[in-house]
């Protein structure tokens, strides 16, 4: 953890911001969470315990500084949440994400499959893909056996 809040810390500095100690504790909630897709209030009531003074707009703030260097993705996984992750180092993409609809559970893909298509979409359409995403709404392996109309889970937000 220590070498990500360092390289954190240096990508802050290349754009002439500090890793000032509000911003340390956002992003180490943010490593010893990394695998939970928090949301800001999340992140804030986890920062809150390490560093009571630590004040909501402060962490939105420390939140939206990781966003626009493309330290930490936003996410939406259509429930009205913006959630946060950090960037995978030195990919090409962001990776894609199966959202069940019955429990709420986020799993990943790491693999990105969709080379083709892009090539496709850019080649058919003349148009110059940056990045995509992908998510897919379904029952994940935990929930099959217990869910008996999956069908009645469509449109569905889980919170």
């Amino acid at each position: 953890m220590e070498e990500r809040v360092k390289q954190i810390k240096q990508q802050l500095s290349t754009h002439n911001y500090k890793l000032t100690p509000q911003r340390e504790a956002t992003v180490r909630v943010l490593l010893e969470n990394e695998e939970d897709h928090l949301s800001a209030e999340d992140v804030y009531l986890l920062v809150k315990e390490k560093a009571p003074e630590i004040g909501l707009a402060t962490v939105y703030r420390t939140l939206e500084l990781l966003s626009d260097l493309s330290i930490i993705h936003k996410l939406n996984f259509g429930d009205g949440v913006t959630r946060y992750e950090f960037r995978a180092e030195g990919a090409e993409h962001h990776h894609h994400h199966l959202i069940c609809l019955n429990c709420g559970a986020v799993d990943e893909i790491i693999d990105d499959w969709l080379g083709p298509i892009e090539r496709r979409v850019e080649k058919e359409f003349d148009f110059r893909i940056i990045d995509h995403r992908l998510t897919f709404h379904g029952i994940c392996h935990r929930c099959k056996d217990q869910v008996k109309d999956p069908e009645k889970l469509i449109g569905s937000k889980v919170t």
